[in-house]
């Protein structure tokens, strides 16, 4: 039992196995609601009824419209995604003794965290989609958009880990003396046993929580809305839990590959991709249909401007959710921040020109037939392979020299 606790509890899991996991697990999230795993559109309505509450009618704004408020987060089954990712954060946060209050190191942090968070939140819903949906969900269904958002993500985490080199921004270290008076830190021994204890009492407060939606609808008569409710649960807990477990940041696939040349978590996310899309041809092949977005400028600026907000925050949406749990205020500054940049793009959409925001959609099942458009998507998920293994190369070839 204790070896049990220590490798699956305690013990971070393996990144690459974990993104694996998780592309698979929103294939099957994909077959049930027949949408990617999205997060930042939960957090647009969030930030719209927010807004309600001082008396904006968000009526008179397109984009509310578009996102559909109906509801509340916990009659909505992506609010209950979102909601059941903080928890499956928080329960393994707990269990594994990683919860501690920590304050932001310095006062430049505290700016990037705002800064990073607006622009990762505005650009994720101008682009329709931030990491999850455009990109590790979104490759694998066949709309061209996403490859859009793809390539401009990777540019503005390039530029971003550029900026990020600046000297404003370095850490600035002091060597301090721990203790007082030569007495040393206080261990506190107990710790660990009681945050146990507190993980596994929200679990079981979460599971009699899942068990009155389970008894309260029809889970699996998936014609109606309310049945969504548990499993929606049941999938954002599941996630949560995992990326806490695996520290899973899609900001670190390309950050630490054009930092340090580490392509664990980009060569997982990639083989998790190709799985993904093997499994969602298999399931369009069978009547199911995705989403299919515009190709235009808007997804390009978007996807720019939230490749870019997520290193300068140093966490995207998964990463600034576990890392929260944990007790991290700076990335408890990035969520807030995060969700302050979805309401101001959802208030400034209907001024944006809309040829910035007009283009084709583009569907390769539909224009190029089942097995060319396979064999395209994944030709183009193994060439990103390829570049990815080539960099490594490139990075250490150039250490060396």
């Amino acid at each position: 039992m204790h070896s049990f606790k220590q490798k699956y509890l305690v013990n971070f899991w393996d990144t690459l196995k974990a993104m694996i996991a998780l592309a698979i697990i929103a294939s099957i999230y994909f077959g049930f609601f027949g949408t990617g795993w999205q997060v930042t559109g939960e957090m647009t309505r969030w930030g719209g009824e927010f807004l309600e509450l001082f008396g904006l009618d968000t009526s008179q704004y397109s984009y509310y419209n578009m996102t559909n408020l109906s509801g509340n987060p916990l009659t909505r089954y992506e609010g209950l995604v979102l909601i059941g990712m903080f928890l499956g954060a928080l329960i393994a946060a707990f269990l594994a003794n990683k919860v501690k209050f920590r304050l932001p190191a310095s006062g430049i942090r505290i700016t990037q965290a705002i800064i990073g968070g607006l622009l990762s939140g505005f650009g994720a819903r101008l682009a329709f989609g931030c990491n999850l949906l455009d990109f590790f969900t979104g490759l694998p269904y066949f709309s061209l958009h996403t490859w859009e958002f793809a390539i401009f993500m990777v540019l503005g985490i390039f530029v971003a880990t550029k900026v990020g080199k600046l000297k404003i921004f370095m850490p600035k270290t002091t060597l301090e003396k721990c203790g007082v008076k030569g007495k040393g830190i206080t261990h506190d021994k107990n710790r660990a046993n009681r945050h146990f204890k507190y993980g596994l009492v929200l679990f079981i407060i979460t599971l009699m929580w899942l068990i009155y939606l389970f008894s309260t609808t029809e889970p699996f008569a998936l014609k109606v809305k309310s049945s969504f409710l548990p499993l929606g649960l049941i999938f954002g807990l599941i996630f949560g839990f995992v990326i806490s477990r695996a520290q899973v940041c899609f900001t670190s696939c390309f950050r630490d590959l054009f930092l340090f040349g580490r392509d664990n978590a980009a060569k997982g996310a990639y083989y998790g991709m190709i799985i993904a899309t093997f499994i969602v041809f298999i399931l369009m092949l069978n009547d199911y249909s995705a989403f299919v977005r515009n190709i235009s400028l808007a997804v390009a600026i978007g996807a720019f401007l939230f490749g870019f907000g997520i290193v300068f925050a140093g966490g995207c949406e998964c990463g600034w959710t576990y890392r929260a749990a944990e007790g991290q205020v700076h990335f408890m500054i990035v969520g807030v921040a995060n969700f302050a940049g979805t309401a101001i793009l959802a208030l400034v959409y209907d001024k944006i020109p809309a040829w910035i925001k007009e283009g084709p959609k583009i569907q390769l099942i539909n224009e190029l037939g089942a097995l060319p458009a396979l064999a395209l998507n994944v030709g183009f998920l193994l060439l990103s392979l390829a570049l990815i293994f080539a960099y490594k190369r490139h990075f250490f070839a150039k250490r060396r020299a």
